[in-house]
Formats: C-alpha cells, structure tokens, sequence
C-alpha cells in the first residue's frame, strides 16, 4: 500500500475510531447547533441495523445500531421489524442530538436491484425519514474511504460486495450471498447448535480460535468470490470492511486466499454506514 493510500486509512481510523466510542451511548461527539446541517445513514444489515448521524463536514456527530434478524442476504424480509427498530434507534438518536432527523439515505448489496432499493426506501420513509437516496454498499464504504484505485470489498451478515475502482471510476461490481450468516450456518451444522447459539458464538472473543477453525473455508470463499469477478489482475489495494470480518485472524487468511493483501479499517462495521451518511446532502 502506498503512503497516500495509507495515509487515507489513518484519517479514516480517526474517524472511526471517535464513532466507536460513542456508538450506542447516550451522548454525542458536542452538542448540535440550531438549525445545522444534519445527514443520517441507515445499514440494514442482516445482522444488526446501524443508523450514523454526521454533521454538514461529514464528522462523526452520534450513531447507534441494534441486533436484528429482518434482513436476510441483504434483503428486508420482515418490513414491520425493520421499520420498528429504525424507529427506535431515529427517536433515541433525536433525544441525545436535541434535534429532529429529517432525511437519510440507505445502501443495498450491489446488483440486487430496483425493488431492493425500494424496500430499503420504503423502511426509511416509514421510520419518519426523507429518503434522499438509495447507493450500493461497497461503493458508500468507497465514498467514505477516498478510494481512486483499488478494490473495496464489503462482507456483511449476508452477502460479500464487491466494487473496483480505476482512476476514481466504478469499473466493476458484484456481489454473492455469503456473509455472517453463512458463518453461523457452518456453526450451527458443525456443532449441532441453533442459529441462536451459534451467532452468539460468533460475538464470544473466548470462543474465537475455536470458531474461526470452523469457519475458515467460508472466509476462503469469500476471497475466492473477490477474486472471482476480476478480469484481470486484482485491483489493490484490496480493502475490506463488515460486520462479518471481526476475526483475528480474517485478514490473513482472506490475503492468502486471495493471493494479494488485503487491509481492514478500524471498526469496519461503520464504515459503509458512515459512507451512507455522506451521500444525505442535496
């Protein structure tokens, strides 16, 4: 990785880094000026919907998310639970901001479609929102990360995104229902567990080595997808973010599995959230 693209992982870290000690606490980053300029990202994930407020310079301002099973590979299957646990996470977020939250934008796993972006408006407009826009995931955790050149990959519970980029330009994008819930699928099956369990599992650091030795050819089949979609050689630098890829031992064996090395941001669950956010702007 070159020092300019290093050098944008450490201004993203930053702001991470601030967001995770924050997130789902009943305070935000400073108080919220009369009438300033608020944007809001919504994550529907499979495994937890995650809602990001920035201030008009997209600085982290408050964010939140709570665990959830109304999405399944990175489409709404429950719409009133959806909408129900958005609602709660806008009313606790509006109660720390002292301020009303008007509009938002949301992301879907790229290539899922017209009708996918619409559920994901839909569930944001009936949470009380304006839904400003509907972008793909990995391309909002680009957007977030000033990828130029480069290949960002994001693994969420349902579905491994994949977006390259040449010279600031989209030039490819795919995605494939593996993710976090295949994880615990395996799980499951290999110990004869609920997917209960097995999820809880998955969040248990006690339990990580033993785990991640079972999940281990999902994590290679996930860089086999990456790797699947290029023509070519591998655009790097290959950045991956997610919710699913809070392992230890992730980025290594998804590097020797892709034949390249990957990166990871700090806490890389937020960072197609807070991608989300920049785009609420007219």
């Amino acid at each position: 990785m070159s020092q300019s693209q290093l050098d944008l992982i450490v201004r993203a870290n930053k702001q991470i880094n601030q967001l995770a000690k924050i997130v789902n606490g009943n305070k935000a980053v400073r108080q919220v000026q009369k009438g300033e300029e608020l944007r809001v990202g919504i994550d529907l994930g499979t495994s937890s919907i995650v809602l990001i407020v920035l201030d008009g310079k997209n600085h982290v301002l408050y964010g939140n998310f709570e665990y959830d099973h109304a999405v399944r590979d990175g489409l709404v299957v429950n719409f009133i639970d959806s909408v129900r646990i958005l609602t709660k996470l806008k009313d606790r977020a509006e109660d720390v901001l002292g301020t009303r939250l008007t509009t938002a934008c949301g992301a879907i796993p790229p290539g899922t479609g017209a009708g996918s972006a619409k559920i994901v408006s839909n569930v944001i407009e009936s949470a009380g929102f304006v839904c400003r826009s509907v972008i793909d995931e990995p391309t909002a955790a680009a957007y977030f990360l000033q990828v130029q050149n480069g290949t960002v990959v994001d693994i969420g519970g349902g579905t491994t995104g994949v977006s390259v980029f040449k010279n600031q330009k989209l030039v490819q994008v795919s995605d494939e229902a593996t993710g976090g819930f295949h994880m615990s699928l395996v799980l499951a099956g290999h110990y004869h567990w609920d997917m209960e369990t097995a999820e809880k599992a998955k969040r248990n650091a006690a339990q990580e080595n033993d785990v991640f030795a079972v999940i281990r050819p999902v994590v290679e089949k996930m860089a086999a997808i990456t790797r699947s979609i290029t023509t070519d050689k591998i655009q790097e630098p290959v950045i991956v973010v997610g919710g699913a890829i809070n392992f230890k031992k992730f980025i290594d064996t998804f590097s020797s599995a892709l034949g390249v090395q990957a990166y990871k941001p700090d806490y890389p669950q937020f960072v197609t959230p807070i991608g989300i956010a920049m785009q609420d702007h007219e």
